[in-house]
Parts: C-alpha cells; sequence; structure tokens
C-alpha cells in the first residue's frame, strides 16, 4: 500500500501538469475555431449518450450521428478524451465530435476506467477497454441505421495515446479497417530516457514508479538499470508497434511541453519516418501541452485532418 500511494502522488502530479495545459488552450479562443464547431441541430445530427459496452459504469460511450442517414454505408471516427489517464470526460470533446458528425461522419466518444488509488487502473487496462468497446460501437451505430465499413481513431494528451496503441498495435483485430489515426500531444513512449522532464532518466526509483503506475506492473528500480522493464512498457509504448504496414497518421506536439516529453515525439517522428509511414508531424515551436502560443500551427494541424480524413474516409 505504500508503494501504491507514493505511485498515486507521481500520478498526481501528472495530471496537474495536464490539466494546467488543457485549461490554457481551452481559455484561447482564436477566430479560426469556429471553422471546426457547429451549432448542433437536429439539421446537423443527433445524439445517442451513454451506450454500454461492459459492465462498469466508466464502461461507455456516446454516438454523434449526422442528419442524413441516407447513405449506404459510414466512416466513423473516435476521439478519445484528455486527462493524464486519471480525469476527464467523453463530454469533454463535445465541439470536435459534434463537428465530426457535421462533417459526414459517425463520430463516438468513449470513456475507460480511469486510475486512482484505489483502483489498478492503468495505461494497459485503459487500451484494453478501447480495444473491448471498438465492436459495441460499430453495432450500435448499426443498430441506429448507420453501417460502418472504415475508421480513424484520434484523441488529445491521454486520449491520443491511447488512440495510438490501438492504432498502431490493435487495429489488425478491428472489425473494420482502421485508415487514420490523429492527434495531439500524447505520449508514444514510455521509455525513461525519453522521461528526462521528469528526471526519471537518471532517478531509477521515480522511473520505476512512474512505469508501474503506467503499466499496472511492479517494476523495480533494478529493472530500470538493466532495461528489462522495457519488455513491459513495450505494450503500451506506440511507438514500438510502428511497422511498414502502419495506417497513416497527423501528430501535433508542443515543442516546450512539461508533461509529455517532446523527446519521446521525437522518437515517433523518427520511427515513423523510418518505416515509410505516410504521415504529417507538426511542432508547436512556443508552446507546451496546451498548444496554445502557435495559433497557426493548430490551424494547420486541422487542415491536415480535413484532408488525411478526405483523403482515406471520404464522406461520399
Amino acid at each position: 500500500m505504500r508503494r501504491r500511494k507514493g505511485v498515486g502522488l507521481g500520478i498526481l502530479v501528472f495530471i496537474l501538469a495536464v490539466l494546467a495545459g488543457v485549461i490554457s488552450k481551452g481559455v484561447l479562443k482564436p477566430a479560426w475555431v469556429k471553422n471546426y464547431s457547429v451549432e448542433w441541430t437536429d439539421q446537423v445530427g443527433r445524439r445517442v449518450t451513454d451506450l454500454s459496452y461492459g459492465e462498469a459504469d466508466s464502461q461507455k460511450f456516446d454516438l454523434y450521428l449526422p442528419a442524413d442517414s441516407s447513405k449506404k454505408t459510414y466512416g466513423l471516427v473516435i476521439y478519445l478524451h484528455a486527462g493524464g489517464f486519471t480525469s476527464g470526460d467523453k463530454q469533454d470533446d463535445q465541439q470536435m465530435l459534434q463537428w465530426l458528425a457535421s462533417k459526414g461522419y459517425v463520430a463516438a466518444g468513449i470513456n475507460y476506467t480511469l486510475r486512482t488509488d484505489e483502483n489498478e487502473a492503468s495505461v494497459a487496462t485503459q487500451a484494453q477497454e478501447i480495444k473491448d468497446s471498438i465492436p459495441h460501437v460499430i453495432e450500435a451505430a448499426k443498430n441506429e441505421g448507420y453501417l460502418v465499413n472504415k475508421m480513424a481513431i484520434s484523441g488529445g494528451s491521454a486520449g491520443h495515446a491511447l488512440a495510438m496503441i490501438y492504432a498502431y498495435r490493435d487495429a489488425k483485430e478491428a472489425p473494420v479497417p482502421v485508415v487514420l489515426t490523429f492527434g495531439g500531444v500524447g505520449p508514444s513512449s514510455f521509455y525513461m530516457e525519453d522521461w528526462g522532464i521528469y528526471g526519471a532518466d537518471t532517478n531509477h526509483e521515480a522511473a520505476a514508479g512512474l512505469v508501474s503506475a503506467m503499466s499496472g506492473q511492479e517494476v523495480t528500480k533494478e529493472m530500470i538499470m538493466d532495461g528489462s522493464y522495457k519488455a513491459i512498457v513495450n505494450e503500451i509504448s506506440a511507438v514500438h508497434w510502428v511497422t511498414e504496414e502502419t495506417i497513416p497518421s497527423v501528430v501535433i506536439y508542443g515543442k516546450h511541453d512539461k508533461v509529455q516529453p517532446y523527446t519521446a515525439a521525437l522518437r515517433l517522428e523518427k520511427t515513423l519516418k523510418e518505416k515509410g509511414v505516410d504521415y504529417q508531424f507538426l511542432t508547436a515551436e512556443h508552446s507546451g501541452h496546451g498548444l496554445q502560443n502557435d495559433d497557426a500551427t493548430n490551424q494547420e494541424y486541422l487542415r491536415l485532418v480535413e484532408e488525411y480524413l478526405a483523403k482515406y474516409m471520404p464522406v461520399k
């Protein structure tokens, strides 16, 4: 119990930093944001909320369905919420999900069990929940009259990390082809040499606590020192699963991020390039985790998301 409490304090620091970034981002509303928001009416679409994919109260999802239900098939876009793996809710991304539905996609926000000091939730269990949820989302859309034949998965921060794990590791088991992933500031690597912003590259005890919390497995400082912990974090490090067959990716990271280390983002970029993946990697040169100081880069990111959606999952 003593070790778990120490880990919990570490994760509390982690989530406070995440929330600071999210808050700073949410305060700013540049004029171009209106191009990626919509007034939600019956003429745009409808929402079906709190559908279950498991027995836990947290295992719920919302569907955002375009008003035009006459098409034979639809593309599905999943958007997973931020919150440092310990907070957040599918409702937080309502604006993004409404916009996606207005473009003609079936959109879905999915909740997952958040880590607390009282449960065993981890990135590993959350990733498994997302994997388990996808068939339920597709079946629910079908029951509402929307047959899904392709999908993209995306998210912000923690949600982006989970989206990448699904896209790079689990997509081969998806009920329909996964054709694109996009998102911002999600950690793709939990290798401790990337996590110098927390001192985890040199403080082996701190590194062991962080990896234990994220992986849900007991990791010792000796395992950090001899590198054997990597067999555990490979499972939750999306970058480990990138291959020549990896789907197209559009990502954005803040160069001065103090929550998710930019060095880990550079590892992702290097791997995507080496494997020949069709990708776009954007750096917000003046921003941290909230991406709050680079309006032009944020706008370019969303333009590229639109471009890649139109290319790989066009609305017909």
